[in-house]
């Protein structure tokens, strides 16, 4: 039976990093992936700077556009953008940009098990017992990278789903090409263009990613905001489209992200930004605190869940605790938000733009900065 320091399972931007440093530093590493790569992911494929900047090799051949211009939309009352000299926002199919980084990985010695599905997972003393549906392999240290579902979660002894997951309606599609010449110069974010959410458009090379996503967890019909959104944009014609429904874990799990030397990372463990719900940067970022970890625990420096768990709780944990206070009031409180965005819009873009960038994190004092903003208004 072939044994490995670590099995990642999943070959997204969580495992696929993670797997990618682990290997770099020398230790045996192996992505156990379901399907064959390259293969779809149902993704926006906006990636943010500041998870470009975690990445410490090239992207170039995988890029589809770049975008340095941000405008954001709120109905026809508000028009914010932003512009920095680095592009804010990276266009990327998924499964171009995730077998990249797998062959990275691969690259520096970690080994790829691709058709490989996860059936079982056992626990006996040091090693854990992998069970796949093309045999079977021992890992000491177990990633979960395998996105939103988790059966590796489940598998490990994740019962209860503590994560907020909301609704995402994603259509790849082709335009007449005088609507993709108009359309593919902007990456704009329509805010309200769907309840409690918002509506994208990403320009790609040949195509358009648009979408809607509502950050309320209920019930709603994401097809009918959509097409309404096609007559925003001044889209009366697709000559192409493919339709892909996801969800999109929003909060992290509040009963831990490690148990029996099994790791959760990226959207296994509710990492996307509360706000936008962008989950690429994060995935990258959480499954690089993972390898970190390991590591430090192969030197002698520490218990690794115990590592992971500080890392995270240093920064990232208190950056999403942050976001999803200020989600449910952008959100929910849409009459204070809009006089707030009045006065303060373009300042706020500017601050998003930030956190895009990673110049900055969400404020740990948010809530006390923004009521007393609020407060300008009130009295």
């Amino acid at each position: 039976m072939i044994h490995y320091d670590v099995a990642v399972i999943g070959s997204g931007p969580a495992g696929a990093s993670t797997a990618f440093n682990l290997a770099q530093n020398g230790i045996s590493t192996v992505i156990i992936e379901k399907e064959t790569l390259p293969r779809y992911k149902t993704c926006g494929g906006g990636f943010v700077y500041r998870g470009r900047k975690n990445l410490p090799f090239d992207i170039s051949e995988v890029v589809e556009k770049e975008f340095r211009k941000v405008d954001i939309y709120l109905g026809n009352k508000l028009h914010f953008n932003t512009e920095r000299e680095d592009p804010t926002i990276t266009m990327i199919m998924r499964d171009a940009f995730d077998n990249l980084i797998s062959e990275k990985a691969k690259e520096f010695g970690a080994t790829i098990l691709e058709n490989h599905k996860l059936t079982g997972l056992r626990f006996e003393k040091e090693k854990i017992h992998l069970e796949t549906s093309q045999g079977e392999y021992t890992a000491n240290y177990v990633i979960a990278a395998d996105g939103a579902l988790s059966p590796t979660a489940k598998l490990a002894g994740w019962k209860v789903d503590t994560r907020k997951l909301i609704p995402a309606l994603e259509y790849e599609i082709e335009v007449p090409a005088k609507d993709f010449e108009r359309l593919s110069k902007e990456v704009r974010f329509d805010i309200d263009a769907i309840p409690y959410g918002y509506a994208w458009s990403f320009p790609k090379k040949n195509h358009l990613s648009i979408g809607v996503a509502s950050a309320r967890r209920s019930k709603i019909n994401l097809k009918k905001f959509y097409k309404e959104y096609l007559d925003t944009l001044g889209i009366t014609e697709v000559v192409n489209e493919a339709q892909h429904g996801f969800q999109i874990p929003v909060s992290p799990r509040t009963d831990g992200f490690v148990k029996n030397n099994v790791f959760l990372t990226g959207d296994a463990a509710g990492f996307a930004d509360p706000i936008t719900a962008e989950g690429i940067s994060n995935a990258i970022y959480s499954g690089n605190l993972a390898a970190e970890a390991i590591i430090e625990a192969k030197k002698g420096g520490g218990q690794a869940g115990d590592l992971y768990m500080e890392k995270l709780e240093s920064n990232l944990l208190p950056e999403l605790k942050t976001g999803l206070w200020l989600s449910k009031w952008f959100y929910e409180q849409k009459t204070i938000r809009n006089l707030v965005l009045k006065k303060y819009g373009q300042r706020a873009a500017q601050l998003m733009a930030d956190v895009f960038h990673g110049d900055r994190s969400y404020p740990k004092d948010a809530k006390k900065r923004l009521l007393e903003k609020v407060k300008d208004f009130v009295f």
